[in-house]
């Protein structure tokens, strides 16, 4: 057993965790993380999205009375029925365009040099977001959310497919621009993830099979188990910070970070594999 890659492999699970969830994009600090730890083959990419896994059975953890009342009265509970229609109608897009487009943006966009630039436009974005927030919110509760509201949500979720985008900036401050409440859109950005992740997973590890074998199984597990630890502390603390903080201070920490990495890239101080 490798000790050095289970290292790796747990570094890389609490990245995976902390920033699932968050507006910062886990895909683009997974990249970047990859290059630092040189843990970025054609397996540490199929590692990267197995992993996500972990983070969501933390979410299923924090959402487990909600979901199972969802579960109990779908036969019998308009709002129940409602609520799965409308996570489905979300969840569509992001199957639909990721098989279009999946192969081609990973074979040409997951470089540290696209995540840094759209870690500097999505800070932009979302502090534009939150200057709009007071004047527009129109659905206070998730429950509230109409089709067409799941299938908007649903669409920009796509915009994540672009690595550094973040799949929760792009639901959360996306669902906050269509006239979602900070709350309302993320806990359906949650509930959207469930079946997006899990699925993303479930279709990598089946298409890229070939690459592992059971030696890999000590690496995937350390990467789930650390995973999902750091994303259930980090769904929590979000769930009380929404409550009286903006998303503001992500909105800096992208554009700074984004920053950061261009300017080591351009004087060498870092070389970033691409």
């Amino acid at each position: 057993m490798d000790t050095l890659l289970l290292i790796k492999a747990a570094i890389m699970g609490v990245v995976e965790g902390l920033t699932e969830f968050l507006p910062i994009s886990s895909t683009g600090h997974l990249i970047l993380t990859g290059a630092l730890l040189g843990f970025d083959d054609a397996k540490s990419k199929v590692f990267d999205i197995a992993i996500q896994t972990g983070a969501i059975f933390a979410v299923i953890l924090v959402y487990w009375q909600r979901l199972r009342e969802v579960a109990g009265g779908l036969g019998s509970d308009q709002r129940a029925r409602r609520f799965v229609t409308n996570v489905a109608i979300g969840f569509f897009p992001a199957v639909i365009l990721g098989l279009l487009f999946g192969k081609a943006i990973k074979a040409h966009l997951f470089t540290p040099t696209v995540v840094a630039s759209t870690f500097i436009i999505g800070g932009f974005i979302i502090l534009w977001a939150e200057k709009r927030q007071n004047t527009v919110v129109r659905v206070e509760n998730v429950d509230d959310m109409t089709p067409l509201d799941a299938l908007k949500v649903g669409v920009l979720q796509c915009l994540a497919m672009v690595p550094g985008t973040s799949r929760s900036g792009a639901t959360i401050i996306g669902g906050m621009l269509i006239g979602l409440s900070r709350k309302a859109a993320t806990d359906f950005s949650f509930f959207l993830a469930i079946p997006t992740l899990i699925g993303a997973g479930l279709y990598s590890l089946y298409k890229e099979r070939a690459l592992l074998s059971t030696a890999d199984i000590p690496m995937f597990g350390v990467g789930l188990l650390f995973s999902f630890i750091s994303a259930w502390i980090c769904v929590r603390w979000l769930l009380r910070y929404i409550s009286s903080h903006s998303f503001v201070p992500f909105a800096y920490y992208r554009i700074a970070f984004g920053i950061v990495v261009l300017a080591t890239a351009w004087s060498g101080l870092v070389v970033w594999a691409d």
